[in-house]
């Protein structure tokens, strides 16, 4: 048997109300924060995806995105690097269709099938942009989703599949384009999702023997809720009773990571033997039957879609959104701002300490120390540690202070459950919000850096734990 071991979702803290793109509207999309992209989105969801999980058993990781931070560069390689997963792990990144996050299921599914792979990690995140005062704009939400696909100790058992592709100009974006293009919405409905996936859920059904009243749930790519709505009807499924909730006015359409994060907002609630259905769409579609197994009931409660849904914080203004999509050009600051940055070859050389943030601990005494150490800073004993990982530890912060220079940026110093003390930035957080003795939690994030070779750098902040 093959099918889902475990779960994770990321949705930013971050909401947009839609009331500041038009007054009429009522409700919020996601939006990643200012030092958020999917690269640092698929890391978030898939520690949940992992915690308390033997990562030693991880043969391959997969990510999906269509608006990864890098066209040329293997993004799942520095999610395989953040988790510390073995050096001969399998890695691969999918893209250029919002259909990418079912199609690395799919792979990842045949994979442990065919037994070339234990456990395969499959994330997906997107951050996508639609034209200013278009409805994609109002639409487009940002978040992640990560499935972790096995054998041993199934949450739901993979029972069929069936996929279709489709050649069609609905939505698209060229090389040269910023924001994603669509053609007429009829056309797109019509021609396009209807046809598409009312085909790949028939013939699914058709082929596992399966009719609608043997489905308990149905988890459909949603473009538009009513139309959503109009196909579960069409096909015999009660959009009232079956259809998965589709986080419109909450989330809205997170591109890649829609299907998967609404599969496992269904999983969050379902009980043993439900049969979930998962379709997806864009430029064809891919179509999953899942029978739910009683592990399920082990991870409810953990980091899924629904523990995100009420941790938000809204964006004050437009201009504050267009400021983080770096869609608007800022005055340089006044003051120069020198910023030492390793080169590549440095970054090479220190990329455990950097990604899954490597500290050491000394044999003889215990005590925790980064960065890493020749001496303990405890018993003064030289040369005996021992590497171990910091990253995904809670912590406590021990005092602040703010960056004036950058803009009343945040620091402060955490002092790490377990041990370890950090100097990091602080994200996601209020300067008013900022206590000593507030418990916190490592979220791995883009840094704010301008560099002439063109390089991102990535590192650990320090966020609130918020309930």
């Amino acid at each position: 048997m093959v099918g889902i071991v475990s779960y994770g979702a990321y949705i930013p803290i971050w909401r947009m109300p839609l009331s500041l793109l038009d007054k009429r509207l009522s409700g919020e999309r996601s939006v990643a924060g200012k030092d958020e992209d999917s690269l640092t989105m698929a890391v978030a969801a898939a520690i949940n995806c992992v915690e308390n999980l033997d990562r030693s058993k991880i043969d391959g990781i997969f990510f999906a995105s269509t608006t990864s931070p890098f066209k040329e560069k293997c993004v799942a390689t520095t999610i395989a690097n953040v988790l510390d997963l073995r050096r001969d792990v399998f890695t691969a990144d999918f893209a250029n269709s919002v259909r990418a996050g079912t199609s690395a299921l799919k792979v990842a599914l045949d994979m442990v099938k065919a037994g070339t792979a234990r456990q395969v990690l499959v994330t997906a995140a997107d951050c996508r942009l639609g034209p200013p005062g278009s409805f994609l704009e109002r639409t487009l939400g940002d978040g992640a989703a990560a499935l972790l696909v096995g054998r041993e100790n199934l949450i739901a058992e993979f029972e069929d599949g069936f996929s279709v592709s489709d050649e069609i100009y609905d939505f698209w974006r060229r090389d040269i384009d910023l924001y994603v293009n669509s053609w007429e919405d009829r056309f797109i409905y019509s021609c396009g999702y209807h046809k598409v996936v009312s085909e790949t859920v028939s013939s699914l059904m058709d082929k596992a023997g399966i009719s609608p009243k043997d489905v308990t749930k149905v988890v459909f790519s949603v473009l538009e809720p009513r139309r959503s709505g109009a196909l579960a009807k069409s096909l015999g499924f009660d959009p009232e009773t079956q259809l998965q909730n589709s986080l419109f006015g909450k989330v809205g359409n997170t591109g890649t990571a829609q299907p998967l994060m609404l599969f496992i907002a269904a999983l969050e609630n379902a009980k043993p033997d439900d049969r979930i259905l998962l379709a997806s769409y864009g430029n064809g579609s891919d179509a999953f039957m899942f029978k739910v197994r009683e592990g399920v009931n082990a991870l409810h409660g953990n980091k899924g879609v629904m523990s995100y849904l009420g941790r938000k914080k809204m964006v004050p203004d437009y201009a504050t959104y267009l400021m983080w999509r770096k869609l608007v050009r800022m005055p340089t600051p006044r003051v120069p701002m020198s910023v030492s940055y390793p080169s590549a070859t440095a970054i090479w050389r220190e990329r455990n300490r950097i990604y899954p943030l490597h500290g050491v601990k000394c044999k003889t005494c215990g005590t925790i120390q980064y960065p890493p150490q020749r001496v303990c800073i405890k018993c003064k004993t030289k040369d005996n540690f021992e590497e171990v990982r910091l990253c995904g530890k809670k912590g406590t912060l021990f005092s602040y202070s703010f960056d004036f220079i950058r803009g009343n940026v945040p620091i402060g110093l955490v002092n790490l459950e377990d041990g370890g003390r950090l100097f990091v930035e602080l994200t996601d957080v209020d300067p008013n919000e900022l206590k000593v003795g507030m418990q916190v939690e490592l979220t791995f994030r883009k840094l704010d850096l301008w560099r002439e070779d063109g390089m991102y750098g990535y590192f650990w902040k320090a966020t609130p734990i918020r309930s």
